[in-house]
């Protein structure tokens, strides 16, 4: 049996190491020589990498809306892709992690920062001149038709 000190030097030094070792302790059931703490913060983690998934792909996904509304005429078969594609992969997401609905519109929010992001890096918009907030309602990000 490992102390936590050694523990923590496995978690520290080997994470896979110490990935396998504790799926090990939990399939014999030996629930006295986990990692308890480190157990804790990887699986809150796990909740977080969610978040952040969802935030991510909104971010693209209401940058390239963005792109699609204030320039038309730059419109491409690349961004119609690019919004089905996020679309797509969020519902996807949202269905394997229901949980994830009622952070929705926070993450809106925090994707629409980064869309202004990606607004700025990838055309001459300028996103000061841009809605400083959503301007997309839930049906238009997820389900409006793009031609």
């Amino acid at each position: 049996m490992q102390t936590q000190a050694e523990l923590t030097t496995l978690y520290n030094t080997d994470f896979y190491g110490w990935i396998q070792e504790q799926g090990a302790l939990l399939r014999a059931r030996k629930f006295d020589q986990l990692d308890l703490a480190h157990l804790i913060e990887e699986i809150e983690s796990l909740g977080r990498q969610e978040q952040r998934e969802l935030r991510n792909r909104l971010g693209i996904l209401l940058g390239h809306l963005l792109k699609w509304h204030y320039q038309p005429k730059g419109r491409s078969k690349s961004w119609r892709a690019t919004i089905r594609e996020q679309r797509q992969e969020i519902r996807r997401h949202l269905k394997e992690n229901p949980s994830l609905k009622p952070y929705l519109e926070e993450a809106i929010t925090i994707g629409y920062e980064k869309g202004l992001h990606l607004v700025d890096r990838e055309t001459p918009l300028d996103p000061q001149e841009l809605p400083p907030s959503c301007p997309f309602s839930q049906i238009q990000i997820f389900e409006e038709p793009i031609d």
